[in-house]
């Protein structure tokens, strides 16, 4: 039988995760006024942008571990089956996106000009300066990132409408305060 809510594992990588990338992204889109292009602060920031990116990438990869290896709560009896698969396809799309971000920049560092620097450690790049492919990657990251804002948009209003309208406690499955015992793990 599945659980009746998420643990605090999934629901803290939850509130983690959500938290860090949409701060994560709304520090590359205003990178630019942070730290204008030429100024001496710029490669620090954009170094700063590149280590949480990483670390980012690497607690998604756990969420996902996890999640493969805890079953999530059911649904809802009064959830109609539509919803559940628009919601199942949601969350694919948005763990897609939670991947390729941060993988997309990473290579994408690794095939420009400046390489990655984890947190002041230079790490060894992958191969030669690759512009072509650096453009790609760079258009797939930025891309990937307005995509991920408008699912958690949607990801939002879904929540919202479960918690407010429906009342039927999928919201309450994966705030910290209702965490269960029970492993599980589905966002």
């Amino acid at each position: 039988m599945p659980p009746a809510s998420y643990d605090r594992v999934a629901s803290s990588l939850h509130w983690l995760i959500g938290v860090g990338l949409l701060a994560q992204i709304a520090f590359g889109f205003l990178l630019d006024d942070i730290a204008p292009r030429g100024t001496p602060a710029r490669s620090g920031v954009i170094n700063l942008h590149k280590s949480m990116g990483i670390v980012l990438g690497l607690l998604v990869v756990l969420r996902l571990v996890w999640r493969l290896r805890h079953a999530p709560p059911g649904w809802p009896r009064t959830m109609p089956p539509w919803q559940q698969r628009a919601a199942r396809l949601g969350h694919r799309v948005l763990y897609a996106c939670m991947l390729v971000m941060p993988l997309s920049g990473y290579l994408a560092s690794n095939v420009g000009k400046r390489g990655v620097v984890l947190f002041g450690w230079p790490l060894a790049p992958w191969g030669p300066e690759l512009p072509a492919l650096y453009s790609a990657l760079q258009a797939l990251h930025a891309a990937t990132a307005w995509l991920f804002c408008a699912l958690v948009a949607g990801h939002v209003a879904a929540a919202l409408k479960h918690a407010l309208i429906d009342r039927d406690g999928i919201f309450g499955r994966i705030t910290p305060w209702a965490a269960g015992a029970a492993g599980s793990s589905h966002d």
